[in-house]
């Protein structure tokens, strides 16, 4: 366990938040380009929810991740004491948006799953060095590895029914 700082580092902070926020934009803008036509005229999955869950829980996700991310800032006191835990997070992030870039964007199915792999890894190691520094950082991920597991099921099963995204 790392020992808390008194001083806040504000501007790395910030910058933490936007890199988040802006990860999220970009995941969002290049699925709503991807969605008319071809995601839409897909196959999908019995548990596929309504597009107006993806809208409600990605923000929530974003959030939980942001915070936790934050819970290890300011527990180490500095990004340079923090920089391996969110190294991987940032890593994660492109990551994530990568997966909404080959799915959505490219239409390359198989792999997307690849790159949901990759991500599903990072969560995992991400929360891991989360808990060295906050327990409750580390937790607060539980509900996107939750999430990435759900999608990687949503796109195996595109994948999966859909011949025609196989690349073949």
């Amino acid at each position: 366990m790392v020992e808390r700082t008194r001083k806040a580092p504000w501007g790395a902070s910030l910058l933490l938040v936007l890199a988040t926020a802006m990860a999220g934009a970009l995941g969002g803008l290049v699925t709503q380009s991807g969605k008319p036509g071809w995601y839409d005229g897909l196959k999908k999955a019995a548990l596929n929810p309504p597009d107006y869950v993806f809208g409600l829980v990605w923000p929530a996700l974003f959030a939980l991740m942001a915070l936790g991310a934050l819970l290890v800032l300011w527990r180490a006191g500095s990004f340079h004491r923090a920089s391996q835990p969110l190294g991987i997070y940032f890593t994660m992030l492109m990551v994530n948006v990568g997966w909404s870039l080959f799915f959505f964007g490219l239409k390359q199915v198989p792999l997307a799953m690849g790159i949901l792999t990759a991500l599903w890894l990072l969560v995992i190691a991400m929360m891991g060095e989360f808990g060295r520094f906050s327990k409750a950082a580390a937790w607060l991920q539980v509900p996107y590895l939750v999430w990435v597991s759900f999608a990687a099921y949503l796109n195996g099963f595109v994948w999966w029914a859909n011949p025609q995204v196989s690349g073949g």
